[in-house]
């Protein structure tokens, strides 16, 4: 299946920013139009695609066991199976297409070779099992979450060195990270009202508390500012984080408290996109956050439903978000 679509917004979104502002006003804007391209290996959780020097895109076969790229001017898959018990749970490309990713249930960092098909595997260390999120520093060295094993790390490519940092509580889950203009990455630390940042000299951790105890931080993004956006996934929040003053700000997701709101991307122009994954029995659904003006613009909803949207990448050269869903597609949203 391939099916594409367009959402007409809905004005005004509902929105409520808890500075205390009242009611977020919305903008009207051109509608977002997502394709969506059905994977030919069923119940394999397609997630984390990522877009190649060539424009291919890659993406996990978490349940599936396998790396496969699709190639969107033709609609043709290919498939490379990985070793057994791997279980991938995120990959990124570097600059030269090789791939790299997240041995989940294996603990290790794989590197595919997409030319070869050989893979080299980066062990981690005793007591760490689970890498869960990679990103690239600008070095080319990787900083990656370990969820179940309560730490962050950091692989030197070049040697195969890995570096971790535990987290400030037991069992707090470090889960989304990104990285800022300073190289200094960020992490929401799910089972906590918590985001935390390490310093990549010292490597020293800092928390940031946030205000509502509730909040459980999913994942977040960067915008070129350097403030830290970050979707509260227990109660249906957008936040804001200054780094520099540690002040927060937050905006209640058009869906409301049940609005699960989980995978985030941030666009060339400073616009925060996170998909909301509830209600139960609703389609997963993105919405448009306009950093400069405050305001929600825009919401579409997935044709195939989606199941729940885990992550999502912003792909500058095309304008377009990718992203992976339990409904077995991958997609892709051209943004307006």
């Amino acid at each position: 299946m391939k099916s594409a679509y367009t959402a007409l917004l809905l004005a005004p979104l509902a929105g409520i920013d808890t500075a205390g502002h009242g009611p977020v006003e919305t903008t009207e804007t051109s509608p977002v139009q997502i394709t969506e391209w059905e994977v030919p290996w069923e119940g394999t959780r397609p997630r984390d695609p990522f877009v190649d020097p060539s424009n291919r895109v890659w993406f996990c076969g978490q349940a599936g066991n396998y790396i496969a790229m699709l190639d969107p001017a033709t609609g043709e898959f290919e498939r490379f199976d990985i070793p057994e018990g791997t279980h991938p749970h995120n990959l990124i490309i570097d600059a030269q297409g090789i791939v790299w990713y997240a041995g989940n249930r294996n603990a290790h960092i794989g590197r595919l070779d997409p030319q070869s098909g050989d893979i080299k595997q980066y062990a981690m260390p005793d007591g760490v099992r689970d890498p869960h999120t990679l990103m690239f520093d600008r070095q080319g060295d990787i900083w990656f979450t370990a969820q179940q094993s309560n730490v962050v790390g950091k692989l030197a490519v070049g040697t195969g060195d890995v570096q971790v940092v535990e987290m400030s509580t037991a069992r707090s889950r470090p889960y989304g990270i990104v990285l800022d203009s300073r190289d200094r990455p960020w992490i929401a630390v799910f089972a906590t009202p918590r985001i935390a940042t390490i310093d990549p000299q010292t490597m020293e951790l800092k928390d940031y508390t946030l205000p509502r105890p509730e909040t459980r931080p999913r994942r977040l993004v960067v915008t070129s500012d350097d403030m830290v956006w970050y979707v509260d996934y227990a109660q249906g929040f957008l936040g804001k984080l200054d780094p520099t003053t540690g002040a927060v700000r937050e905006w209640a997701a058009p869906r409301g408290e049940s609005s699960r709101p989980y995978a985030m991307a941030v666009d060339g122009r400073d616009r925060v996109w996170f998909f909301e994954t509830g209600p139960s029995g609703q389609s997963n659904q993105l919405v448009g956050f306009d950093t400069k003006t405050l305001q929600f613009f825009s919401k579409t909803e997935l044709e195939s439903g989606g199941g729940t949207v885990r992550h999502m990448v912003f792909h500058r050269p095309s304008n377009t978000i990718w992203f992976g869903t339990d409904a077995n597609t991958i997609g892709r949203a051209a943004l307006p």
